[in-house]
């Protein structure tokens, strides 16, 4: 008898969740139907913010490369479109980034031609951004940190 109420209860959970679904799903619809819709949007990156996120993925892959003591290549030329690339604020792109920018580069491309010091540079070049996103977009702050080598 413990068994079949337990069964039953676990059962009128079940349908009346079903039952939820089914009817706000109704709702949905018939709010739709009354012409307020509302429409998604996808989000689309800018170029600036697929280049970052590109730099970034880099520059993790760079990291391990480092702390294995592994070869390095060469400095990837991409690196160079931050200074073309579009914003999704076009404002964004002012003095103070530029000038960042070029300070981001000149880092970057010492991790490649100093190979002496390459932790320390790498570690300028993780400062480079966080110095441009505390003044820019602090959002990303944390994660680029994790980019550190200690």
């Amino acid at each position: 008898m413990k068994h079949f109420l337990i069964v039953l209860f676990f059962i009128t959970s079940l349908t009346s969740c079903q039952n939820k679904e089914a009817k706000e799903t109704c709702e949905n619809n018939d709010s739709t139907k009354s012409g307020s819709e509302k429409k998604f949007e996808m989000y689309e990156m800018s170029e600036m913010a697929m280049l970052m996120e590109q730099m970034y993925a880099h520059n993790q892959q760079l990291r391990l490369r480092i702390i294995k003591g592994d070869t390095l290549g060469k400095f990837p030329e991409f690196f160079n479109d931050i200074h073309t690339a579009t914003f999704t604020t076009p404002s964004d792109n002012d003095a103070f980034f530029k000038e960042n920018a070029k300070k981001y580069i000149d880092a970057q491309r010492l991790i490649y031609s100093d190979a002496k010091n390459v932790k320390e540079n790498f570690n300028k070049g993780v400062d480079a951004c966080v110095t441009c996103h505390q003044g820019k977009c602090g959002g990303p702050i944390p994660r680029i940190k994790k980019l550190y080598i200690k």
